[in-house]
């Protein structure tokens, strides 16, 4: 039997998994995974609930393994040149599945399209998995662009189908890069040709939700500053790789914890001020502590026993908090030698004037006191890119003035490359390009040495007042009646929800950023969902940036691709 079920929509959830895959498959024992379904599988639940469906084995599809004909397996990978006698789950292209159809039905049960090809990060990021995307879209030397800019679009589609909407889909319109409105034509004529027909035969309308995508160009601030939030502080100065961060606990020993969704603290302190981190985790430790001696000091068995039974959940908050503390200490390590003296200078430059509301009328007196001071060179290289920025390109003779004082003569890339992605780097004296307005936040509480904020959050809160220009951001097909001028998605004109259930039944805002999105415009999202209530923002893009990330893929803008010589060529040198 081969069942093809092409655009089935799969929550972003674990129930999503279950009737997706695993109530088809009651009594299946084993599951074969690819490398993309283990971390697909990995971001929705955990193998304590697949043991719960009575799967009680998970193998990697690549590695040799003995054969067990007895059990029966669900196959959830990638398309391979082989499958097998089982129930299979794949997430391909319609040709690749159907060319899969006409050759190897008889061999097959059950067989699945799960439109998901792409990456749950968190509640409200998502990611296509695909570093690389950059180095294809903005390298002069690209040879793939236009089959990553599919690919992509691809993705994009599998996202609004998962979620179930059919959005309007605007652009960031840029004289200087074409990106954002290719993505935008083959996302919109995708989502047209997905969604022609539904399930009754009729042709799909508009959902309330609509799609902007940008491109890393629209803000090369803040992914470059180094920011004071828990979470984007964590990924810039302490070694965390794969969400994973490693650390020696008191009696020495190495551990590592995984940072995610599962972890609740980390889902509650991650977007918070490192000062206010620093000391809520201490106090939240005592109060543990505290709740685990009994308040008139008598042991009784009653008392024993319920102690026992609250061990494993005291363990556990009191593991996390631990983490979290040592975690929160190695920050503000960072924080202390060099951070601290660096943020009054980047804020200055990033936002234009000082603390005291007072222009900076000359960023090179602002600049000056950085490079003097014995930095790391990133350091001095992101305060240089940050001057840059601030005056939207500098003359090549003063560049190159500062290009010998940070001494990266040899690696001039890490900002000459920045023009590939339509920032203005080298500028003649007579000519800055207009800097974009933004909003007024001048009002807003903020920390003195957080006081920049991203552009994108610029765009969602304009976006959802229905406040965007649509010369710079033209509309690439109709949009939906929410978005169409009548300001239905605003918090005024909308009850408030009281929980993200509720949110959701009112409109979607997708964000996707050609090139990256760093942690402070993921916080954006949450901020703005939280703020207007009626309107949930989803932000997502290739992949996920550090600024030690970004300066080495801008470096490595200008790498050619390696050569390949076939056999009878290199006979013939």
């Amino acid at each position: 039997q081969l069942v093809y079920m092409p655009h089935e929509p799969c929550s972003l959830s674990l129930t999503g998994i279950k009737d997706t895959i695993i109530a088809d498959c009651r009594k299946s024992e084993i599951m074969i995974l690819d490398s993309f379904t283990t971390k697909l599988l990995s971001s929705c639940c955990k193998m304590s609930d697949l043991m719960s469906e009575k799967i009680t084995i998970v193998e990697d599809l690549f590695k040799s393994r003995e054969p067990v004909p007895e059990m029966k397996a669900i196959y959830f990978m990638s398309p391979t040149a082989k499958v097998y006698n089982a129930f299979l789950f794949f997430n391909c292209p319609d040709d690749l599945f159907n060319n899969m159809k006409l050759h190897c039905a008889k061999y097959i049960r059950v067989c699945k399209e799960i439109n998901m090809c792409f990456m749950p990060q968190e509640a409200q990021v998502f990611t296509c998995d695909n570093p690389g995307a950059f180095q294809s879209i903005y390298s002069p030397n690209s040879q793939d662009k236009k089959k990553t800019l599919e690919t992509l679009a691809d993705q994009l589609v599998t996202l609004c189908a998962t979620l179930d909407e059919y959005p309007g889909v605007r652009y960031k319109k840029d004289s200087n890069m074409e990106n954002a409105k290719a993505l935008a034509e083959l996302v919109d004529d995708k989502l047209a040709r997905h969604y022609e027909l539904d399930d009754s035969g009729k042709k799909k309308g508009k959902t309330q939700a609509q799609l902007l995508i940008v491109e890393r160009g629209l803000d090369p601030v803040s992914p470059i500053l180094h920011e004071l939030t828990y979470q984007a502080m964590a990924y810039d100065l302490v070694d965390i790789e794969n969400d994973t961060y490693k650390y020696k606990s008191k009696d020495g020993s190495e551990k590592q914890a995984l940072l995610n969704e599962e972890d609740m603290l980390w889902v509650k302190l991650r977007h918070k001020h490192i000062a206010e981190v620093s000391e809520q985790i201490p106090k939240m430790v005592k109060e543990i502590s505290a709740n685990k001696k009994q308040p008139d000091g008598k042991i009784t068995i009653s008392n024993l026993a319920q102690m026992m039974k609250k061990m494993p959940a005291f363990r556990k908050q009191l593991t996390e908090k631990t983490i979290h503390l040592q975690l929160a200490e190695d920050c503000m390590k960072h924080y202390s030698n060099n951070v601290e003296k660096l943020c009054k200078a980047e804020q200055d430059l990033a936002v234009g004037s000082d603390v005291e509301g007072v222009k900076v009328k000359d960023p090179m007196r602002t600049l000056l006191p950085v490079l003097l001071h014995p930095y790391s060179t990133h350091d001095k290289i992101r305060a240089v890119l940050l001057y840059i920025f601030s005056l939207s390109g500098t003359t090549d003779e003063n560049l190159s003035k500062l290009i010998q004082h940070v001494k990266i003569e040899d690696q001039r890339e890490f900002i000459l490359n920045w023009k590939e992605l339509g920032v203005p780097i080298i500028t003649s004296p007579s000519f800055f390009s207009r800097k974009p307005t933004r909003r007024d936040r001048s009002q807003e509480q903020t920390y003195n040495l957080s006081r920049w904020t991203p552009v994108i959050k610029d765009v969602m809160e304009d976006a959802v007042e229905n406040k965007l220009d649509t010369k710079e951001w033209p509309h690439q097909s109709e949009c939906p009646a929410a978005w169409n001028g009548s300001g239905a998605v605003s918090a005024r004109q909308k009850h408030k929800a009281s929980s993200l259930d509720d949110r959701r039944t009112g409109s979607r805002l997708i964000i996707f950023v050609l090139g990256g999105i760093c942690f402070s415009e993921m916080r954006s999202a949450y901020e703005v969902t939280q703020a207007v209530k009626s309107c949930e923002v989803i932000i997502g893009s290739s992949h996920i940036l550090t600024p030690t990330s970004l300066l080495d893929d801008i470096k490595a803008l200008s790498k050619r691709p390696v050569e390949t010589f076939t056999i009878e060529e290199r006979s013939n040198a």
